[in-house]
């Protein structure tokens, strides 16, 4: 799929809030139970999202003019990456992940690191993420992983 990437501006944390509050409800809702889900949705609303814009480059998938996914990066660590169940699948995630990778390395990051939900770890590793370790927020069980950014 050709995939549209864009930094995320200010007017699109109501659509970033739509496609994460969505994946988190139909996607990861399978391997995380209902009290988690609402627990980690609870950050995510539009005026959390523009929180989160704040300290970190975010950006946004387009597909058909809508928003279908996001990704920011926050220093050298990959966070909220997320696609509309929709478009899972076709690609956005990794154009997304392309965009942060370039990114990272344009700001001197040797390494990547990302907190994988269980949804997610496949994709990271299809990526060549690495899982390090694991922690715990309460019952909520997250992989670290991560990617050398060196050739």
């Amino acid at each position: 799929m050709a995939c549209e990437i864009r930094l995320a501006l200010e007017a699109d944390a109501e659509a970033i809030s739509g496609v994460i509050l969505t994946a988190l409800r139909e996607s990861n809702a399978q391997d995380y139970s209902p009290d988690i889900i609402a627990r980690v949705a609870e950050s995510f609303s539009p005026a959390g999202v523009r929180r989160l814009m704040s300290g970190r480059t975010v950006f946004v998938a387009i597909e058909d003019g809508s928003i279908v996914g996001t990704a920011s990066l926050d220093r050298a660590v990959v966070r909220t990456v997320f696609v509309a169940p929709s478009a899972q699948r076709r690609g956005v995630g990794a154009c997304l992940m392309a965009a942060i990778e370039q990114s990272a390395r344009a700001s001197g990051s040797a390494t990547l690191s990302v907190p994988s939900s269980i949804t997610a770890r496949g994709f990271y590793e299809k990526l060549g993420f690495n899982t390090v370790g694991e922690s715990f927020h309460g019952d909520e069980r997250t992989i670290i992983m991560e990617r050398s950014l060196m050739p």
